[in-house]
């Protein structure tokens, strides 16, 4: 379960805030002064912090620079009732990742705490620079493949296909999974413009002598491995 932390010094605004997060199935921690909540906030445990710009003690801008300068980079949602352009922009720029005026509607705060998430995952994950599927070899960053050691000259549109199937390598995947990453068309045109592409591939990686790597599988896609 995310853990989320809300710092709010009004009463029913945090009462508000918490209600919404875990009635989204989240682990709400409410801290009511600026002084507790940065005390809080420099906890890397925590997956969002929802943070009032105008708190006692210690304002919330103090405290995601504090975060941001600690090293913490928890996606921080500003919330505020000082709702105009300076404000927002003033949030962002110290640290917040994103900026929600007061009064505000429960299913748009649990919007944009999903969104944080998600951006926050994405973030954490690591960052593939090389696949290798049986002796292909595949450079992300040369954006170059080779197999059994022999370079393959590959335009991008080819590169993308390979690169998709070698992501998904020992799955299957369908045409409408390939149009949909490799062409960014979110529905199958019915042309045969995929077995074009699969044939230019299979010419220069599955060469005479070499244990065939694309398969098609009849009535569902295609795999690679």
């Amino acid at each position: 379960m995310n853990r989320i932390l809300t710092i709010e010094d009004d009463p029913i605004v945090g009462r508000d805030i918490t209600d919404t997060l875990r009635e989204g199935g989240f682990d709400v921690e409410w801290v009511r002064t600026g002084r507790e909540g940065l005390a809080h906030a420099v906890d890397p445990t925590f997956d969002v912090v929802t943070l009032d710009r105008v708190l006692p003690g210690i304002d919330g801008l103090t405290i995601v620079k504090a975060m941001r300068g600690a090293g913490v980079d928890t996606p921080v949602l500003m919330i505020s009732a000082l709702s105009d352009v300076d404000e927002r922009v003033s949030g962002l720029l110290a640290g917040g990742d994103d900026y929600i005026a007061k009064p505000f509607a429960p299913d748009e705060m649990k919007a944009r705490v999903q969104v944080l998430l998600r951006h926050r995952r994405r973030s954490l994950q690591p960052v593939v620079t090389w696949l290798q599927v049986d002796d292909l070899e595949i450079d992300l960053i040369k954006r170059s493949a080779k197999r059994a050691g022999n370079e393959i000259s590959l335009p991008p549109v080819e590169f993308r296909l390979l690169d998709y199937l070698a992501r998904n390598s020992a799955q299957i995947v369908t045409r409408t999974m390939i149009f949909q990453s490799v062409w960014d068309m979110h529905f199958d045109p019915g042309t045969n413009l995929i077995e074009v592409y699969i044939g230019l591939l299979r010419k220069k990686i599955d060469l005479p002598g070499m244990r065939p790597l694309i398969r098609t599988v009849r009535g569902s896609g295609y795999m690679l491995g």
